[in-house]
């Protein structure tokens, strides 16, 4: 014959994976931030965040192979863990998503969120086709792919010689090539990666190592509760 008030701690989701990109393009930088280090601190936040909501989180480091891996847990320590493997990883070797995505799905098999923390300097039809199977999987995937201000708007005076930092090989490039057409090819890869993005049934953002971590924080809430 008494009213009670039942309190309780919900689980949200069942965990948050954060799959980081340490390839080697990933370590250009035109300023004191590089790709690389900019994604480590995104990632080093989102696994604080997933804590606070008392969400499980792990890590998976990868190039063309999967480099390190902490599996998700809620354990006390856990993001301590994390952030360790995060902090450890440095760039190396090309990116190659088949080969470390199909790792990532006989290693995970729980649903749950997965952030995946890259330039994205791949093919978008190979980038969906190593997507896709997390999205079958029952995965919810967020493709967070961080750009370097001179890669969206590049500064270029003269002729120069540019060297890929994956495979060595080196193009020279005119001023006017830099101003008139690569905007219009680094757009419309952008454009095909979310377009891939939306047919594998993930969210796609685009980051800029110049901008302060807020907006990328703010869209991976709405993202995250959007996939409640």
């Amino acid at each position: 014959d008494r009213t009670y008030i039942k309190r309780f701690l919900g689980d949200t989701n069942s965990h948050l994976m954060l799959l980081l990109d340490a390839s080697t393009s990933m370590a250009f930088g035109s300023g004191s931030v590089t790709k690389f280090r900019y994604a480590q601190m995104l990632a080093a936040s989102l696994a604080y965040l997933a804590t606070r909501q008392h969400d499980a989180v792990g890590t998976l480091i990868f190039d063309e192979a999967v480099r390190d891996f902490r599996a998700p847990s809620s354990r006390s320590g856990q993001l301590h863990a994390v952030l360790h493997t995060l902090d450890a990883a440095q760039p190396a070797r090309r990116t190659n998503l088949d080969a470390p995505f199909e790792r990532f799905r006989e290693l995970v098999r729980r649903r749950g969120l997965v952030a995946v923390i890259s330039d994205f300097y791949c093919d978008p039809d190979a980038m969906l086709a190593s997507v896709r199977p997390l999205a079958f999987q029952g995965q919810d995937v967020v493709l967070m792919q961080v750009l370097d201000p001179t890669e969206l708007q590049p500064v270029t005076q003269s002729a120069t010689l540019y060297e890929d930092m994956e495979t060595g090989a080196t193009v020279e490039v005119s001023p006017d090539f830099m101003q008139r057409e690569y905007p219009e090819r680094i757009k419309a890869h952008v454009d095909a990666l979310r377009v891939a993005a939306a047919r594998a049934g993930a969210d796609h953002l685009v980051l800029n190592t110049a901008a302060p971590l807020d907006e990328p924080l703010r869209q991976y809430l709405l993202f995250r509760q959007k996939r409640r």
